[in-house]
């Protein structure tokens, strides 16, 4: 699995949804993989920071400006 195929499916890791093959090659990728390791923990740090504020595909893909703020200010500060 190249990262641009991670990062394709790492909502649908995150959900649960994948198949048991494409979530071990994802799994296995991660293993080496520092970059995407980061971008993984970038998508579990916005959906924590978020909760129930994320936008739905029913609804706005407009943030509140607070918690666009919070999480702009959390990913300028994460370690790179």
């Amino acid at each position: 699995m190249t990262c641009f195929e991670l990062a394709e499916l790492v909502t649908a890791y995150l959900d649960g949804a994948l198949d048991e093959r494409s979530e071990t090659l994802l799994v296995v990728h991660l293993d080496g993989c520092p970059a995407c390791r980061t971008l993984l923990d970038q998508h579990r740090q916005t959906i924590r920071l978020l909760g129930p504020a994320a936008p739905t595909a029913a609804s706005t893909t407009t943030l509140a400006p607070a918690y666009r703020e919070a999480l702009l200010t959390a990913f300028r500060d994460a370690p790179r």
